[in-house]
């Protein structure tokens, strides 16, 4: 199943909520102000932020008025334009090698679960892969990121709990400097900005990663919960400032109906959306792509 079929049942909740508002809009509302305003509703209904919704509304009201067509179908194209433009306004990056990809997040998120299913993603693409187990607090938190190397079939450096996060980072890269590794994935431990002990620890394992591989294309994700909706913006924000951010994993999409709130964190926040998890099994992330992401929300 391509990612077009997953994204598509991933999205059904969310499809559903739209299309069927979507329906009863166009079947009750001529355009004028009443329609602008109940699509605004619509859109913030799908969790899309209400700034957001309201610029997005008023370029499909000044490109319709300009040029006089007030079909259905007209209008639900302007409207997948212009979601396609905001979630594009981030730049998507391109991951090279040797790539170091630390991956953080607060607690319950899916953050070793998509460690697991990037890991394996690369290996099946043919690179060598080594993760390392930099959440030192949790317990059992290496154990358990010990059975997705496993199943990945990648290496895994990790030390004893309590140990320092840092000197693990250090020994990874010292590995794969070593044996001349692809991929490196820090797994941290989850933290809020509440946390100063776990963020500071956070910014020295960050620094240590650019102080010992300075060569490697470092790249800080974040794993959201697509169920928290608009609550991930404010993770996304404390964790950008704190040691900013070059892209984002989403995991649960499959659980709310409110998928749209990656429209507007994406464009108000400028940080792209990366990877989506697509089910439960190894294999189940892909890369997102953001047409088939708005074609499957109507």
């Amino acid at each position: 199943m391509g990612f077009f079929s997953k994204i598509k049942e991933v999205l059904s909740k969310t499809r559903n909520g739209i299309s069927k508002k979507l329906a009863e809009l166009f079947s009750s509302n001529k355009l004028g102000d009443e329609f602008y305003e109940s699509l605004e509703d619509v859109l913030i209904s799908s969790d899309v932020s209400v700034d957001t919704a309201v610029e997005i509304v008023e370029e499909i009201r000044e490109r319709a008025k300009k040029e006089r067509l007030k079909d259905k179908d007209y209008v639900t194209s302007l409207l997948k334009e212009e979601l396609f433009d905001t979630l594009n306004y981030a730049d998507a990056k391109e991951i090279r090698y040797p790539a170091v990809i630390m991956v953080v997040g607060v607690n319950g998120v899916g953050k070793t679960t998509s460690i697991g299913k990037l890991a394996a993603k690369f290996a099946k693409e043919g690179k060598s892969v080594t993760v390392a187990a930099g959440d030192t607090f949790r317990a059992a938190a290496s154990d358990q990121l010990s059975v997705w190397a496993d199943r990945a079939n990648v290496r895994i450096i990790k030390h004893a709990e309590g140990a320092d996060a840092s000197a693990v980072v250090y020994d990874a890269i010292a590995s794969c400097k070593a044996r001349n590794t692809n991929v490196l994935i820090i797994d941290t431990a989850g933290r809020l900005h509440v946390k100063s002990n776990l963020m500071e620890e956070l910014k020295k394992m960050d620094r240590t990663v650019k102080r010992e591989y300075p060569d490697a294309n470092y790249y800080k994700l974040i794993v959201l919960d697509a169920t928290t909706g608009q609550n991930a913006k404010s993770q996304t924000e404390v964790f950008n400032d704190e040691i900013g951010l070059d892209g984002i994993i989403l995991t649960k999409l499959d659980g709310t109906a409110k998928g749209g709130f990656i429209v507007s964190l994406s464009y108000e926040t400028e940080i792209p959306v990366l990877y989506v998890g697509t089910g439960e099994k190894i294999d189940d992330i892909e890369d997102f792509d953001a047409k088939d992401y708005i074609d499957n929300l109507f």
